[in-house]
């Protein structure tokens, strides 16, 4: 704004201290006058936004004869003579500037505001909207009064706030900083958007536990509790997969799930141990479908949260979602990736030979773990343009449908945006006998020490010799589909990212 103070240093620990001293004196005196420092409720009569909206062409210097009532957060203050001046903030970062004259207020309620007033503080203003002489689309204070009052000074606006305080105090990131109040906009559309299409799509959303006795549905380590009602162990989920099953197999033949999950693994730019989640079960389906779908899901929340399939990331790259995305094998890529014909036939020991020469390091190798490690290797690194990547190993997907036409793979795919992975879909096993056999090969993985491997899940199976139709299945993580709109890490497209 044009008539703000200049940049002030950044306070120092001592300095806070001395100031919060001073404003909880400031509200002892505003409380001991009989004014409130914290009211219930001030006479709002319209947002910053709409008057911004309504009279954002006004001439310098111009008058409206219209009275308005707004609040917001000080974020720049400046005291005169005669007359102050204070911009007021509102959560969606829209601004319009306070001015408090001696001539409209009287001389005592201009003192009052000298003495109580402070930035951050959170004001209520009356008065006449106006353009100042400079230009400036202005409310002319008939009355003010105090909605809350700061005891904690803001960190310095002018400047950029720290990476650790942006994640830790996330209210502060909001209050200084416009991307960050669009990342939360944009997240809000995007899964606005998600609920839109699969509501066009004839999808039900459904709710499932996020306590549960047996964890399963992803190859995740679990976050371990205990039920004092119970007097059990629980495991907050690593997927709702396989009660989204349980529902198909009820006759919900389409229905999918936003909620969060929880994986006690690693945390990096790109996952986080808790994260929001989406799953889609379509009854009749296969996993082509659910690519398709998810194309559509993806680019129509791109159209809500930005305008346009070609999205601008945080560092200013553009990245296009549109068009039909690639389709592309996971062992055929990477036989031509590597150099060397690699198949589901290929010898366990060739593959240890390969992953050994390469120095790639693998945790509980299996075929499927070490063929999964080299395409990451020799192929992921290439990928920039939305690629489905299919057909997978057996061994790694469990809960996967044979390939109906290629031996040793399964009908999974992982969709990979500039280089990550984004979402993972899925012809789904229905046959209770095979499952009931891929469980125990899991559980013997378990037994040999493989904390991600799969629980026998004895209920689940239950529900499937009740029988389940054919069934296309996808996931995708939400936090990861922000991370595709807008180019940012997890931490900052998760509003208040757990960190140590």
């Amino acid at each position: 704004m044009t008539e703000t103070a200049l940049p002030e240093p950044e306070l120092t620990e001592q300095e806070v201290n001395e100031q919060m001293q001073v404003r909880l004196a400031k509200r002892d005196r505003l409380i001991e006058s009989g004014a409130e420092a914290y009211p219930v409720a001030v006479p709002v009569t319209d947002s910053i936004r709409s008057v911004r909206e309504r009279f954002g062409d006004l001439e310098p210097d111009a008058s409206t004869g219209v009275t308005v009532g707004v609040a917001g957060r000080i974020v720049h203050l400046r005291n005169t003579g005669k007359l102050c001046f204070a911009a007021l903030q509102a959560g969606d970062g829209s601004r319009i500037q306070a001015m408090v004259s001696l001539a409209e207020v009287g001389e005592e309620s201009l003192e009052r505001w000298k003495e109580l007033v402070d930035l951050g503080d959170h004001l209520f203003v009356s008065g006449e909207v106006i353009s100042s002489r400079r230009g400036e689309l202005s409310i002319m204070a008939k009355e003010w009064s105090i909605a809350s009052k700061a005891i904690r000074p803001l960190p310095n606006l002018h400047s950029e706030l720290g990476d650790e305080t942006r994640v830790r105090q996330r209210y502060l990131d909001l209050i200084a900083r416009e991307q960050a109040r669009i990342t939360v906009q944009a997240r809000a559309q995007a899964v606005a958007s998600l609920r839109s299409t699969f509501a066009e799509h004839g999808y039900l959303e459904v709710e499932t536990p996020m306590l549960q006795t047996i964890h399963g549905g992803a190859s995740a380590r679990p976050f371990v509790t205990h039920s004092n009602a119970f007097d059990t162990e629980l495991f907050l989920r690593i997927a709702p997969e396989l009660f989204l099953k349980r529902a198909v197999v009820g006759g919900l033949e389409r229905v999918f799930e936003i909620n969060r999950n929880f994986r006690n693994e690693g945390a990096d730019s790109t996952h986080s141990p808790e994260f929001a989640m989406l799953e889609a079960y379509q009854a009749y389906g296969d996993y082509n479908q659910m690519a398709e779908l998810t194309q559509e899901l993806v680019q129509n929340a791109a159209l809500a949260a930005s305008g346009s399939h070609v999205v601008t990331w945080a560092d200013g790259r553009k990245y296009d979602l549109g068009g039909e995305w690639g389709w592309l094998p996971m062992y055929e890529s990477l036989s031509e990736a590597s150099g060397v014909h690699i198949t589901p036939e290929t010898p366990y020991e060739s593959l240890r030979e390969l992953t050994d020469k390469f120095g790639i390091e693998v945790q509980h190798p299996t075929h499927g773990k070490l063929v999964e490690e080299l395409w990451e290797h020799f192929v992921k690194p290439s990928l920039e343009r939305p690629t489905f990547v299919a057909d997978f190993p057996v061994d790694t997907s469990p809960l996967v449908r044979a390939h109906r036409s290629k031996p040793g793979v399964v009908e999974k795919w992982d969709l990979y945006i500039d280089g990550f992975e984004l979402a993972t879909g899925y012809s789904e096993l229905v046959d209770p006998v095979v499952q009931r056999e891929r469980f125990v090969a899991q559980a013997a993985l378990a037994a040999k020490g493989d904390a991600d491997a799969m629980r026998l899940d004895e209920e689940f199976l239950r529900a499937l010799e009740h029988g389940m139709p054919p069934t296309g299945g996808m996931g995708m993580g939400i936090d990861r589909m922000l991370m595709a709109l807008t180019g940012l890490g997890i931490r900052e497209t998760i509003l208040f990212p757990l960190v140590k």
